[in-house]
């Protein structure tokens, strides 16, 4: 109590949500109370390790001293006080009541609840033995043990006290292979699948180092774990289809992350020595990657509060004024790529184990926090047990308290100084807002003070939401239980979450109340029972059509933010939700540019060109069609500048390179069989057409043709040889193709495909001739088109080199009749339909023309090659 320097002060203004009211401030032992003025309002209780961080506002032109708080649940409210010194009585006592420097001093060790609660099996809530009875271990597989090895916690201090381990595995082997695993946390199982013998197991990181080291008792236990599907008693084998062929080394971490760490002596499994599985990397980031991402959306919101208090000219918290937050900064902070990280290697283990029927060991670094949520969830999605509320409170049990997760650490119970922030006495006005400013951009920017803090588990109970919000009728509980879940984590009321593992737990958590002992007693219990709840849906024998076994897919690309938990509107945080099937690889995901998969590759080898049109049977080709490649540079058609060509990494179990190449390889081939088409049609006409034009002799006479419409290259006519210089576009080889049409005055080939409808000239009866473009080309001539060509200049002008880019557009020209409800790209491309944009009432089939280049009154803008742009 000697912390404690002003234990009440009246009139105080609180400032919460925007509304302002008068009250008293009581500052308990281990409670901030304010009692409104007005005694229909309900008191506010905020215990001190709830506060995260208090800032000492200068005082205003009205004369107030106010001090903003912000809790770890991301409430926060401003108290507003009448006179400076009691100001600071206030800020320095929370200070000395939030700063602990013991866990002994925490509120669990002085909470007793009043009444008594009528639940008190909270610490025998979880038995390693019931729980693994359960999965079958020892009595529906022999091919697992339980050992004691651990009960006095000398084997590893970070394990619980009984482990599951291989039968064929002696103790004698588990200890040689103990010193090869980082912090001793050797390869134990977590969980057996009901429906099959395919197992999850957990671990750290092999001590590989720099030298390679290897450990034969770690390979044989891990070899033990994938074929436990194997009774010990014989070697026939149970029925688990292809649990040799999909065994899965599950490694957390980025590969950077991972190669890394061989620095330290550690890194990641020779896959030479562990034989009959594959290994995969999941990529989520380090806990200090989290530990920023999270305070970056914390930031935000932050922002549109303090943008609010500056709309109205007051205090933070005091505005009645809605500001919405920037929705594009909360994706830039990376937080939901990070959940979308965790739903992806879940669906991995979920389908790994399930459909594969096979076994997956999972470890990061240490295997105490990636670790813990990849196990959880992919139990949470497989098991539907662990979706009732008794079965969720086991799996934390099981694998976050029993299995080492640093709650203590985590968390920050212990809080700091450095999360209490005043002016700087002495200085002005401007030093102080600036001061001010540098230590809470400092505060969320680096948290250098706490580096072993990260919200792991805020992380697991908010992709837990996530699987919630997709499936609201497969879990017991509602979300009023998770996040009261994420309020005790940090209030320190109870002993459940106060330690770093069970050993801690066990040593010093006498005399503490365990949480599910609160969460389980009326009337808590009834306020977490979800309405909408259906386990007849997790029916294994069931065969309806939408039967899935209990058995949960969940879909990454529907992440979204826990808007309740922010104490935002889902609106606000995460936008109206637009159904759609785009690949993972959107807005959610991809940051910039450069991290974007589907950037086409900058160049290709130019020693392939581009297929020739299949000949029909009854036109022969030429002994002059071998293809002539000339370079012409065109624009990109889908990134304004060119970048270094990169390889597209394939998944674990194929490549996306075959894909794209038989896409390409059907699209040569429907443009073969149509060019085929329209050059034996102009073959039958092109005598009729050229004594036509010279009777009249202007080619004024002739049939118009409209301009072409340029189509997309094939990758294969992109050059990849030549280097590029940023600031140049792309090189493309284009294939001409000799015409198999001779003019009889010369004798000579003449090539269509090498005029431009826009060197054809009304006035110039020399234009029929060989390159005089008196011909229509095939390739460049729309003839269901009826937009007027222009004029062209001389046949002695200079042809623009930007043309040529038609004929190379038109060699894969398949002239399908475009529909408008779909777009069409600066390359004349038809794009395929947007589901969120609302198309209009069809006008009839006819198929809309594109403009023409000397149509210079039309509103619409022009693209380099003359396309308007729609």
């Amino acid at each position: 109590m000697d912390a404690i320097r002003i234990p009440k002060v009246s009139n105080v203004l609180c400032s919460k949500s925007g509304r302002t009211a008068p009250g008293t401030l009581h500052l308990t032992a281990h409670h901030l109370i304010f009692s409104y003025a007005d005694a229909s309002q309900p008191e506010t209780w905020v215990a001190y390790p709830l506060i995260n961080l208090v800032t000492r506002i200068p005082q205003t032109l009205s004369g107030q001293c106010p001090i903003s708080f912000r809790c770890r649940t991301f409430d926060s409210f401003s108290l507003s006080f009448e006179r400076e010194a009691d100001a600071t009585d206030v800020f320095e006592s929370v200070k000395e009541l939030t700063v602990a420097n013991s866990v002994t001093q925490l509120y669990a060790f002085y909470y007793t609840p009043s009444p008594p609660l009528s639940v008190s099996d909270g610490w025998s809530l979880y038995s390693p033995r019931e729980e693994f009875d359960r999965m079958g271990v020892g009595t529906r597989s022999k091919a697992w043990r339980y050992t004691d090895i651990n009960r006095d916690y000398t084997f590893c201090s970070t394990y619980p006290s009984r482990l599951v381990v291989p039968t064929k595995i002696s103790d004698s082997t588990l200890q040689y292979g103990v010193k090869y695993r980082s912090k001793g946390r050797i390869p134990v199982l977590t969980y057996l699948h009901w429906a099959n013998f395919g197992s999850i197991t957990r671990s750290s990181q092999p001590m590989v180092g720099l030298t390679n080291a290897r450990s034969i008792q770690d390979e044989k236990l891990v070899e033990a774990t994938f074929t436990s599907h194997v009774a010990p008693e014989s070697r026939v084998s149970r029925p688990v289809f292809g649990a040799t062929a999909t065994n899965l080394i599950i490694d957390a971490r980025p590969t950077t992350n991972a190669v890394a760490n061989t620095a330290k002596g550690a890194g990641t499994e020779n896959m030479d020595h562990y034989k009959d599985c594959k290994k995969a990397y999941l990529g989520i980031d380090n806990i200090h990657s989290m530990r920023d991402s999270l305070n970056k959306v914390v930031e935000v919101l932050s922002e549109s509060e303090a943008l609010a208090a500056s709309v109205s000219g007051d205090i933070p918290g005091m505005s009645t004024s809605v500001v919405p937050v920037d929705r594009q900064a909360l994706r830039r902070s990376g937080w939901l790529r990070h959940q979308i990280a965790i739903l992806e290697g879940t669906l991995l283990i979920v389908r790994n184990v399930h459909v594969n029927h096979s076994h997956v060991l999972i470890h990061c670094s240490d295997g105490w926090d990636r670790t813990g949520q990849l196990s959880a969830m992919s139990q949470l999605c497989l098991d539907p047990y662990y979706r009732t509320t008794r079965g969720f409170q086991v799996l934390i049990e099981k694998d976050f308290i029993s299995f080492g997760h640093k709650f203590l650490d985590r968390c920050g119970h212990l809080s700091s100084e450095k999360f209490f922030l005043s002016p700087v006495d002495g200085a002005g006005s401007s030093d102080v807002a600036q001061a001010l400013f540098a230590s809470v951009q400092n505060r969320f920017s680096g948290n250098h003070h706490l580096k072993e803090t990260c919200p792991v588990f805020h992380q697991f109970l908010e992709a837990v939401r996530n699987v919630q919000r997709q499936f609201p009728t497969r879990f017991e509980f509602n979300e009023h239980f998770l996040r009261d879940l994420h309020t005790h984590l940090y209030s320190c009321q109870f002993g459940t979450f106060l330690f770093n593992c069970e050993r801690e737990r066990r040593e010093g958590s006498a005399g503490t109340v365990s949480v599910w002992d609160y969460m389980n007693s009326p009337p808590q219990q009834e306020k977490y029972i979800n309405p909408d709840y259906n386990p007849a849906q997790d029916d294994p024998t069931s065969r309806a059509p939408t039967a899935d076994q209990g058995v949960l897919f969940p879909n990454p690309k529907g992440v979204r933010f826990w808007h309740e938990l922010y104490g935002r509107s889902d609106e606000e945080m995460n936008g109206r939700y637009v159904s759609t099937t785009a690949p993972l690889s959107g807005l959610t995901v991809v940051e910039n540019l450069e991290e974007d998969p589907g950037q086409p590759e900058s160049t290709v080898s130019p020693s392939t060109p581009s297929p020739l049109p299949k000949q029909p049977a009854n036109n022969p080709p030429s002994p002059a069609l071998a293809p002539v490649l000339t370079p012409v540079r065109v624009p990109s058609p889908l990134a304004p500048w060119p970048r270094a060509a990169r390889s597209t990494s394939s998944d674990l179990f194929g490549s996306a390179g075959g894909n794209m190449r038989s896409m390409w390889d059907r699209i040569s081939t429907g443009a073969g069989v149509a060019l085929s088409a329209v050059q034996d049609a102009y073959g039958n006409t092109r005598d009729a057409r050229a004594r036509s034009a010279d009777n009249s002799g202007s080619a004024g006479e002739m049939q118009d043709w409209s301009a072409p419409s340029p189509r997309r290259a094939s990758p294969s006519a992109i050059s990849a040889s030549s280097t590029l210089s940023p600031f140049e576009p792309p090189r493309v080889t284009q294939a001409v193709r000799a015409s198999t049409f001779s003019t009889a005055s010369t004798g000579t080939v003449a090539n269509p495909w090498a005029t431009s409808p826009f060197l054809r000239s009304s006035a110039s009866p020399a234009s029929h001739d060989v390159g005089g473009g008196g011909m229509p080309s095939v390739l460049v001539d729309n003839p269901w088109d009826t937009a007027r060509v222009p004029a062209r200049p001389s046949p002695g002008a200079r042809r623009p080199p930007l043309e040529d880019a038609f004929a190379v557009g038109e060699m894969a020209r398949t002239l399908p009749s475009l529909s408008p409800s779909r777009g069409i790209d600066r390359l004349g491309i038809e794009l395929p339909v947007d589901p969120t944009v609302a198309l209009p009432a069809s006008t009839g089939s006819r198929r809309p023309s594109l403009p023409s280049r000397d149509s210079s009154s039309s509103s619409e803008g022009m693209d380099p090659l003359g396309v308007g742009m729609r």
